[in-house]
């Protein structure tokens, strides 16, 4: 497994201490902290912190990136996440779609592409999931058909984040039939605004509609549209999965929570102590797992094994650990009452779809236990 212990730098140490100090001027003193992805999607920040050359950060300087690596963006986001900035706007192109398009993208589409996602202005969501096929992405049924120049999609992808907010989003669809579910597979990139496409919320528990069911009638998608090679789509998404599922984001939704805990009650009792050890335990553990990731990542490795247990631990630490503010805080769960009262709130109607998104915790095991077992992992 690749998991060697690593540590900062003093230039990445610096850049954690430069990005919190912007973070302290640039957001309101009475900010409401997003918890993790639960953020705002707010254009206007996403294209602040491009200015600071923060967004689109591991893109070649040639297609308007910064040329950072995978562990200085890492840095960068778990300040953002820890603050609780909004960041939802640029966050799938920046985090899964800029490392998809400079892997497999044609040049073309990279020049197009890739300098307007580091501006913060093109924004992406996801086409992976449906509605009978949920973590299991080889059993997705949209289609598409080949015509002329290009191609005809027609399917429907749930839980499309921002989908009613975003421009694109890349679309996990069958190309051929297979006795190999897997293959047949391929990715094309699916202009939101084209005609064919309907985009329906999804309410929340918590009233939030930031996911929609999007339905794609019969959409024509160009053949400079499609991702990397027609057939090769599985192959494609379970390298993206690594960056989706190992970073920051799987174990820094419950920071903006505990943050307030500790400003509002403190660490009154030993049992409270004892409860926060273990937390920080925990979370440094998992960190150090994440940060191991994304160095493996910057040595050219795809660590999808690796990232699918940092999923795994992350997300059930996240869900534990509102379980144990909840206890220890001993306070009425409140979405109108004091800042903790709504962020317990929050995170309570949330955390179940933790472990969901990204792929479940069933199907990570399994990816895990597979690799593992045919001595796939390293």
């Amino acid at each position: 497994m690749i998991f060697s212990p690593t540590s900062l730098s003093a230039a990445e140490d610096a850049l954690r201490h430069e990005v919190r100090a912007w973070l302290a001027k640039t957001l309101p003193t009475d900010f409401r902290p997003g918890l993790g992805l639960g953020g705002r999607h707010d254009p206007e920040f996403s294209r602040a912190l491009a200015a600071q050359g923060w967004v689109g950060m591991s893109i070649p300087e040639e297609y308007g990136g910064a040329g950072a690596t995978t562990v200085e963006r890492f840095v960068v986001v778990e300040e953002l996440l820890a603050a609780g900035a909004p960041i939802t706007a640029h966050w799938i192109a920046e985090r899964q779609t800029a490392p998809a398009l400079l892997r497999f993208g044609t040049e073309e589409q990279r020049r197009w592409f890739l300098p307007r996602i580091a501006a913060g202005e093109c924004f992406f969501s996801l086409g992976m999931s449906e509605p009978d096929a949920g973590s299991d992405l080889a059993s997705v049924k949209t289609t598409a058909v080949r015509e002329d120049d290009g191609w005809r999609v027609s399917g429907t992808k749930v839980w499309t984040t921002n989908a009613h907010l975003n421009h694109f989003f890349v679309v996990l669809c069958r190309t051929s039939t297979a006795d190999d579910r897997h293959a047949g597979l391929s990715q094309l990139i699916v202009d939101l605004s084209s005609p064919g496409v309907s985009v329906s919320p999804i309410p929340l528990i918590d009233g939030e509609l930031h996911v929609n069911e999007v339905v794609l009638d019969d959409v024509y998608v160009p053949d400079d549209r499609v991702l990397g090679d027609i057939g090769q789509g599985w192959t494609q998404v379970t390298a993206e999965l690594a960056h989706e599922r190992s970073g920051p984001d799987r174990y820094c939704s419950v920071i903006g929570l505990l943050h307030s805990y500790l400003a509002e009650i403190g660490v009154p009792d030993d049992r409270s102590a004892a409860a926060f050890g273990r937390i920080a335990a925990r979370l440094w553990s998992i960190r150090q797992l994440s940060l191991a990731v994304a160095r493996s990542l910057d040595e050219g490795e795809a660590p999808a094994t690796e990232a699918a247990l940092v999923k795994d631990v992350g997300t059930i630490f996240e869900q534990q650990t509102v379980e144990t503010i909840r206890e220890i805080a001993a306070l009425e769960i409140d979405p109108e009452g004091s800042m903790l009262q709504q962020l317990l709130a929050e995170c309570v109607m949330n955390a179940p779809s933790w472990t969901l998104r990204g792929g479940t915790t069933e199907i990570l095991r399994g990816i895990a236990a597979k690799a593992l077992t045919r001595g796939g992992a390293r």
